[in-house]
């Protein structure tokens, strides 16, 4: 391995030279307590930032053994590192001048909730820590700024690391909270299987956001506090005994006026399957981790998957066992992403009336009278709902702010009033007797065959080369070669790294795993276990990690692999 003084001196050999000279910096360097690696260099001023990765060995880095053996300390722990490290680095980006990006220090930006990136990776057993990061090598046009460069790799990055990646300059008293938090809503996890519930919201809890475009906690918002009557204490092993509202598994309706938080909830709960930083609001919003949003998404692929429980019988004979669209409707769109998230293994379906299909959800009376039943191929979600629940063990909470018809079906309801739950469940129960009589002709519908999983792929002709190149386009999309994948809608996704991950795993699959024997259920299971087993860089095969991947869910790699139109 080269020193770090090595390093200098390529610098001022290569000063003034055009700027592709900058690629004999390419290597690992060692400084005081810690190893550099230069892992690509950036081929012009104007390119994409050169990608840098620090190197600390374990025992010199010094973070307790208890902060980094169980996963789910390791990366609260390595997501407080990156946070740190942020704020160092924007004290110096830009610092050192010249053309293009020379002179960026770009460090990954994690939002509130606490995901797993390759930023920042910490070994389990040995405690060695990998920061990856991207770094503008200045450039004056496009000749090499050297100067610049070295205050940059000497000065700026060295002052970043010393502060942020070792134990014994580290604000310990936050980083033992930081663990204790990522213990506590654990905990929360295991109790929601243990009690069967299928959420908790915590009293104090501060669900509004500040605006459309901010995450963070809105300004003396209404905290939230619990119905008696589905009241659940819960004891921590560190905050103590803290006290919300449990939802049971089964069907769950949530109801209230317009603008009384019924939306709010519902949001918190999706974003509930990941945990949330300290000061967030939603810390203890915790939700069953394999929670799937259902809506209805017009326009999107749909391949080879088993919609009959909901349509059959189309008029122009389309096969809905095997159905096949490049074009969905809002009906066969959700129908579609019901089956395609019992695949995934879901346990809760998260439903908003507002954005879905209202010929899928529901059919009254009068239009079933009007319109008879025979000619009709959509069965409603709620003439499915029940089987759902007790044949698949799949619960649902659903926003409704102007169907009754889910009273008959709900186990519970919760009435918003003015950001506040209020269990009505047994008047609700009460008020849809009294037009009970309504439903006395109401057709009862036979169980559905189960849903059939064995849904077998190739990879479309020419799609699966090498050479096939990831683009994220933020949280909306991700582009593999010339093959666009639609994700706005995929509504838990909540960080443009995990669109560059489900890239980089469609890639994977493309190239390895599409071989016309393995069903989707093989492929996403198989690409959960490679990440879990050997981190998220797993599906990776260039010659070095990117620094902007986050984790994904199974349940979103479902989701982005059946919208690539190219299978």
């Amino acid at each position: 391995m080269k020193k770090a003084q090595d390093l200098q001196e390529i610098l001022h050999r290569i000063d003034h030279r055009g700027y592709p000279a900058y690629k004999d910096t390419a290597g690992a360097y060692q400084f005081d307590s810690y190893v550099l690696s230069i892992d690509h260099v950036q081929g012009d001023p104007f390119a994409s930032p050169s990608k840098v990765s620090v190197h600390v060995d374990g025992k010199k880095a010094g973070f307790p053994a208890d902060m980094i053996q169980q996963k789910h300390t390791r990366i609260a722990l390595a997501d407080a590192l990156i946070r740190k490290f942020g704020k160092e680095a924007q004290q110096y980006s830009h610092k050192a001048k010249g053309s293009g990006k020379s002179g960026l220090l770009s460090v990954s930006r994690p939002g509130q909730e606490v995901l797993e990136r390759s930023a920042c990776e910490i070994a389990p057993d040995s405690g060695n820590l990998i920061f990856r990061l991207e770094i503008g090598f200045p450039a004056n046009g496009r000749s090499i700024n050297a100067g610049e460069l070295i205050r940059i790799l000497f000065q700026f990055l060295p002052a970043c690391v010393q502060k942020s990646l070792f134990y014994k300059n580290a604000d310990q008293k936050h980083l033992q909270k930081v663990k204790e938090l990522a213990q506590d809503q654990y905990y929360i996890r295991t109790q929601l299987k243990q009690r069967n519930l299928a959420a908790f919201v915590a009293d104090g809890s501060i669900l509004p956001r500040e605006s459309g475009v901010s995450d963070r906690p809105m300004k003396q918002a209404v905290s939230f506090c619990s119905p008696p009557s589905m009241a659940v204490e819960i004891h921590l092993p560190n905050a103590g005994t803290i006290k919300g509202m449990g939802i049971p598994q089964g069907i769950t309706l949530i109801v209230g006026g317009g603008y009384h938080g019924k939306s709010t909830l519902l949001k918190a709960l999706e974003r509930g399957v990941y945990n949330h930083i300290a000061g967030d609001g939603r810390e203890y919003v915790i939700t069953d981790d394999t929670a799937v949003k259902i809506r209805a998404e017009d326009g999107r692929s749909i391949q080879k998957t088993d919609i009959s429980m909901f349509i059959n019988g189309l008029p122009n004979g389309k096969n809905t066992k095997s159905f096949v669209t490049e074009d969905a409707s809002g009906s066969t769109s959700q129908a579609a992403n019901v089956i395609e998230a019992m695949e995934a293994g879901t346990h809760l379906f998260l439903i908003d009336e507002d954005t879905s299909a209202t010929n899928f959800m529901i059919r009254d009376e009068l239009m079933a009278r009007v319109v008879h039943p025979n000619m009709e191929p959509i069965t409603p979600f709620i003439d499915r709902v029940e089987e759902l629940s007790y044949r698949y063990h799949i619960s649902t909470i659903l926003v409704a702010g102007s169907c009754g018809s889910y009273f008959y079906k709900a186990d519970h309801v919760i009435q918003m009033m003015q950001y506040q739950p209020v269990d009505i469940t047994e008047s609700a129960k009460k008020e849809a007797e009294r037009f009970s009589d309504m439903t006395k002709d109401k057709l009862v519908r036979k169980e559905a065959d189960p849903p059939s999983f064995h849904r077998v792929f190739t990879a479309g002709k020419g799609s699966a080369n090498e050479r096939m190149k990831v683009k994220g386009m933020g949280k909306d999309a991700v582009s593999i070669d010339r093959d666009t994948i639609e994700l706005r809608y995929v509504e838990q996704l909540l960080d443009s790294e995990q669109t560059m991950t489900l890239g980089y795993m469609v890639k994977y699959a493309k190239q390895h795993l599409f071989d016309g024997k393995k069903d989707m259920r093989e492929i996403a299971g198989y690409l959960e276990r490679m990440v879990e087993e050997k981190g998220i860089g797993a599906v990776c095969e260039g010659r070095y990690l990117p620094c902007n991947l986050a984790a994904v869910r199974v349940q979103e790699i479902f989701a982005c692999l059946n919208r690539c139109r190219t299978l």
